[in-house]
């Protein structure tokens, strides 16, 4: 039994790749995801059962949505988030970490825009009078000096973000992709996605340990 949903959960993380919005055959959906028909098949009647994709004319349609509903489908069965992540774009990136703020219960906002100068904050979630300010960073590769430049600019819209919004505390935060081990560079977290979750269940506990500004 482990066996086999073990291979299910490996087969749904696979047809990832096969969420491109539009219509597809089964055919072509086993083609994009190097499966057989029967396969196919399969992956795609469990994804219309789950609420993902439509059926009309012989082929599945997907919209914009469908692959992050993919991702988090799989997450929920227990695929790693990390593995999972590599199927997404940047643009899906920052939704699934919007996603897991959400289920964190925090108010999120996403590519908040800050005027005079610009400046975009990526994810804001709000909690108790409490703001976590992401910064979204879908790199391969990612080297401790261009980390600590990264956090020096969320600093600094985190400090820009405090002057115009009505929260007490905001805490910048990185978030990472590849990243195998939370880390801190000036008590600002860099936190790998597979473990935003966690961050997030222990945030309140650890403000002590973070960079957190204060509204002036």
């Amino acid at each position: 039994m482990r066996k086999s949903a073990l291979l299910n959960l490996q087969t749904l993380v696979r047809g990832i790749d096969g969420i491109i919005p539009g219509g597809i055959s089964i055919k072509d959906f086993s083609v994009v995801t190097r499966t057989d028909e029967e396969t196919a098949r399969s992956m795609l009647d469990s994804f219309l059962q789950n609420g993902i994709g439509t059926y009309e004319d012989h082929q599945v349609f997907f919209d914009e949505n469908d692959r992050l509903k993919t991702c988090l489908l799989a997450i929920r069965m227990g695929a790693p988030v990390d593995e999972v992540s590599r199927s997404l774009d940047w643009k899906d990136f920052e939704s699934l970490a919007a996603e897991i703020l959400e289920a964190s219960e925090f108010e999120t906002t996403r590519n908040l825009i800050l005027t005079k100068p610009r400046m975009q904050i990526d994810v804001v979630g709000v909690k108790s009078d409490v703001a976590i300010l992401i910064d979204c960073k879908h790199w391969k590769r990612a080297n401790q000096s261009s980390l600590e430049k990264a956090v020096k600019k969320q600093i600094e819209r985190t400090k820009r973000f405090l002057k115009t919004e009505n929260v007490k505390t905001a805490i910048p935060a990185i978030v990472t992709l590849y990243q195998e081990e939370l880390m801190f560079i000036d008590k600002v977290p860099v936190i790998p996605i597979f473990q935003l979750s966690s961050f997030c269940e222990e945030f309140y506990g650890n403000l002590d340990d973070l960079n957190t500004l204060e509204h002036s």
